[in-house]
């Protein structure tokens, strides 16, 4: 055996052995540094997600856009419409004072559908009632796809459904946390989208407008489309026509912000849930962006969506819950 200060007096062998000490130490010393690291992101994220606990998330709002669309095409009468009210609901029972199904029927030739709005009620009794609605069916058919074969095909209604129901889900559990000083209510309407003329569609919007009680409220928003990954909204014609000032304060707030896919200028009028509560007596704007090209097609799915559109939308909607208009 040769002795170790023998050893180490040849340079290349002090010089393996410099190394082999340095690597020690080295290896030694890394897994703490890391592991410092690691905590202190560790709790970076952990204050970022308090501090953002009570602000609108996109990030969460798609989430919610996206559980929708796991269930499938969500017409009326399918298993996937049975699954998803039984999910909204309980959703809206977890943050809100009071939720609740209004049920109807649609009879039409020798069928009878049973449909639901899905009603959830938040806030303290101080100054009028905001109504807050998108419609939460989704379209039997893809009429409007560009492939002929396709056109009886259901739709999954990413954009076209589950994009507004997400916002008001993630509004609501935010409401839950912090309740506002006005009342607000929620609903979703059923039967949006079921016929293939005006006289078979926006269903649950022509039942709650006519049989309103004690929801009824002073003035409301209602959110379709509101998703598209190229976000314009100009303020919706019909909106405008039947309230000019409510429109326009909602679009200036938009511009107060710092939203710019608020657009002011006139869209298209666009027939919607919003004309059934016009009619009704309650001043309601239409929040939609129009120019989505997969609009009735079976290209509507959550990859045409956006966290950050979302978030847009329900910023907006939020700060007129909070500060009124």
């Amino acid at each position: 055996m040769i002795p170790l200060v023998q050893k180490l007096r040849h340079p290349l062998l002090w010089s393996v052995w410099c190394w082999l000490i340095l690597g020690v130490i080295r290896w030694e010393l890394t897994p703490i540094s890391r592991l410092e690291a690691s905590v202190e992101d560790s709790r970076n994220s952990n204050a970022e997600d308090q501090i953002n606990e009570k602000e609108f998330s996109g990030k969460r709002a798609f989430a919610y856009l996206e559980k929708q669309c796991e269930f499938g095409a969500r017409f009326p009468g399918s298993a996937a419409h049975q699954k998803t009210q039984a999910y909204l609901l309980a959703e809206l029972e977890k943050f809100a004072e009071e939720a609740v199904l209004q049920p109807f029927e649609y009879r039409q030739q020798n069928q009878s559908i049973r449909m639901n709005n899905i009603l959830a009620r938040f806030g303290g009794n101080g100054g009028g009632t905001m109504l807050l609605a998108a419609h939460w069916d989704t379209r039997p058919f893809a009429d409007l796809d560009p492939n002929p074969a396709n056109r009886n095909t259901p739709i999954l209604g990413a954009n076209d459904g589950a994009s507004g129901v997400a916002v008001l889900l993630e509004v609501a559990r935010i409401l839950k946390s912090n309740p506002p000083a006005t009342p607000v209510i929620i609903v979703l309407f059923d039967g949006e989208d079921y016929g293939k003329t005006v006289s078979d569609m926006f269903l649950g919007s022509r039942y709650f407008a006519q049989n309103m009680g004690r929801w009824s409220a002073d003035f409301g928003i209602l959110l379709d489309m509101v998703g598209d990954r190229d976000l314009a909204l100009p303020m919706e014609r019909y909106s405008w026509n039947a309230d000019r000032q409510l429109t326009e304060a909602i679009w200036r707030r938009a511009e107060e912000i710092g939203l710019p896919e608020f657009q002011r200028r006139l869209g298209a009028a666009v027939m919607d849930d919003h004309l059934q509560l016009i009619e009704a007596g309650v001043p309601t704007v239409n929040i939609i962006d129009f120019t989505y090209p997969y609009w009735h097609t079976i290209e509507d799915t959550p990859d045409k969506c956006s966290p950050h559109s979302l978030e847009v939308v329900g910023r907006l909607v939020l700060d007129i819950v909070y500060r009124g208009l």
